[in-house]
C-alpha cells in the first residue's frame, strides 16, 4: 500500500512541477506548489495526529487514499482540458487540489507512523523501521524516474492517468490489512487536551526535538529539489526525462543507505553522525548549484541522499523509540509540521529566493544556511551531539522486561 502512494505521490511531485514551470516558466510558480501543499497540512496536522491515536487507524488511511484519488482525477481532468481553459484558471485548479493533497497528506503521515509499530513484533521494530524506508525510498526512485520518463515520451495527461491508476491500486491493498485495535488510552480528555500533551512531550525533549528541528532548518534553506525543473530545462537542458532521473538521484542515494544501515544500523555516535551528515548534504547541495554538468549534478545529489538518509534514520528511530504507544500519532503529527515546514515551505523559500537571487546564487545561499545551522545545532544541543544508540536500547531493555 505504501509503495503504491509513494509511485503515486511522487509521480505528481515530478510532473505537477514540470507542468507549472511548462506554462510559467518562474520559479516563484514552482514554490507556490509548496505553499499551497504547507498551508493546509500544518493547519490540520495537530488534530489529524489527534485522530490517529483516537480512531482506527486503517480506515483513516482509507480515507485519505480516497481523497488522494479525486485529487488524482481532477488533475488529469485539468490536464486534459489545459488547451481550452485559461492559464490563470488552469493553474488556480492546480494549486486548489495541490491544497487537498496536503490536507490528506497530513493525515496519512502520522497514521502510516503510527500503524506500523500494530503491524511487527517491538523486537524488529529497528529493522522494521529501516525496511519501511527502504521501499519508501525504492518506490520514491521508481515514481520520479517513471513520472519524468511518462512526461517527457507520452505528456501530461498519460502521467496523471497512471497516477490515478496507483492510488486505486493503494486503495485495494489497504483493503487487505486487518484492521487493529486503536491502543488504550484515556480517550474521553478533549482534543485540545490531548493535543497539547503531544507537543508538551515533543517540546519538552531535547532529543527530539533537536532532532526534528535540526531537519526543519536544513532542508528548509537546503531545499534545491524544488528548482530542480529550473536546471532541468534552463540550465543542464535535459528536459523531462533528465529531470526525472535528477530527482530519483537523491532517492537512489537514500536506499544505498538505508541497505547498508539495515545490515549495519547506526550505534555510537549517532548524534555526531546526523550532524556530520547534515554538513555533508549543505556542501553537495551547493556542489550541485555550481555545477553545469549532467552527470556531476546527478553525483551531488546522489551524496545528498546519502547523507539525508542518516539523519531521516536517527530522526524516525528517536521518534519510535522515545514515543509511548498511546501517543504515537500525535508525537509524529507534531513531526510532520516540521518535515511540511522544510519541504514545502523550503520549496517556496527557494523559489522566492530564486526570484530574488537568481536560481545559482539561491541554491548556494542554501547549502550555507545548511551547514550553519549544523554548526549551531553542535554547539547548542549537547545531549543530540552525544546521542548513542546502544545506550539508548540499553536503557529501554528493563522497561521493557
Amino acid at each position: 500500500m505504501r509503495m503504491t502512494m509513494t509511485l503515486a505521490t511522487q509521480i505528481m511531485s515530478v510532473s505537477v512541477g514540470y507542468f507549472v514551470y511548462d506554462l510559467t516558466n518562474d520559479p516563484l510558480m514552482l514554490g507556490l506548489i509548496g505553499l499551497a501543499e504547507a498551508i493546509p497540512a500544518i493547519s490540520t496536522s495537530l488534530w489529524a495526529g489527534h485522530i490517529a491515536d483516537k480512531y482506527n487507524r486503517r480506515n483513516i488511511l482509507i480515507a485519505c487514499i480516497v481523497i488522494l484519488l479525486l485529487c488524482s482525477l481532477a488533475l488529469l481532468s485539468l490536464a486534459s482540458m489545459r488547451d481550452v481553459l485559461p492559464k490563470a484558471v488552469l493553474l488556480t485548479g492546480i494549486y486548489s487540489v495541490i491544497f487537498f493533497t496536503g490536507i490528506a497528506r497530513s493525515f496519512f503521515s502520522p497514521t502510516n507512523f503510527a500503524f506500523l509499530p500494530q503491524l511487527v513484533d517491538k523486537k524488529m521494530l529497528p529493522n522494521a523501521i529501516t525496511w519501511n524506508s527502504s521501499s519508501w525510498e525504492v518506490a520514491s526512485i521508481t515514481g520520479l524516474g517513471i513520472g519524468g520518463i511518462l512526461y517527457g515520451f507520452s505528456g501530461v495527461t498519460a502521467t496523471f492517468s497512471v497516477m490515478s491508476g496507483l492510488c486505486l491500486l493503494a486503495l485495494i491493498f489497504v483493503f487487505q490489512i486487518k484492521p487493529r485495535p486503536v491502543p488504550p488510552a484515556d480517550h474521553s480528555e478533549p482534543a485540545k487536551v490531548r493535543i497539547r500533551e503531544g507537543l508538551r512531550f515533543v517540546f519538552s525533549n531535547q532529543l527530539i526535538l533537536s532532532a526534528i528541528a535540526l531537519d526543519l532548518f536544513a532542508v528548509l534553506f537546503g531545499g534545491a529539489v524544488a528548482l530542480l525543473p529550473v536546471f532541468a530545462k534552463d540550465i543542464l537542458k535535459v528536459g523531462p526525462e533528465g529531470l526525472g532521473v535528477l530527482r530519483a538521484a537523491m532517492s537512489l542515494g537514500a536506499i544505498a543507505t538505508a541497505f547498508y544501515i539495515a545490515h549495519r544500523p547506526i550505534g555510537k555516535g549517532a548524534g555526531k553522525l546526523m550532524l556530520a551528515s547534515v554538513v555533508g548534504f549543505g556542501c553537495c547541495i551547493i556542489g550541485f548549484g555550481l555545477s553545469k554538468i549532467f552527470w556531476l549534478s546527478f553525483f551531488f545529489l546522489f551524496l545528498a541522499g546519502v547523507f539525508d538518509e542518516v539523519s531521516v534514520f536517527v530522526r524516525s528511530s528517536l521518534l519510535q523509540h522515545l514515543t509511548p504507544e498511546h501517543m504515537k500519532g500525535r508525537v509524529s503529527s507534531v513531526n510532520f509540521i516540521f518535515i511540511t515546514s522544510s519541504n514545502e515551505i523550503g520549496a517556496f523559500e527557494s523559489g522566492l529566493a530564486a526570484r530574488l537571487l537568481g536560481t545559482v546564487p539561491g541554491v548556494i545561499f542554501g547549502g550555507t544556511m545548511t551547514i550553519l545551522i549544523a554548526a549551531f545545532t553542535w554547539w547548542k544541543a549537547p545531549k543530540l551531539r552525544r546521542l548513542n544508540f546502544d545506550e539508548l536500547l540499553e536503557k529501554e531493555k528493563p522497561e521493557k522486561s
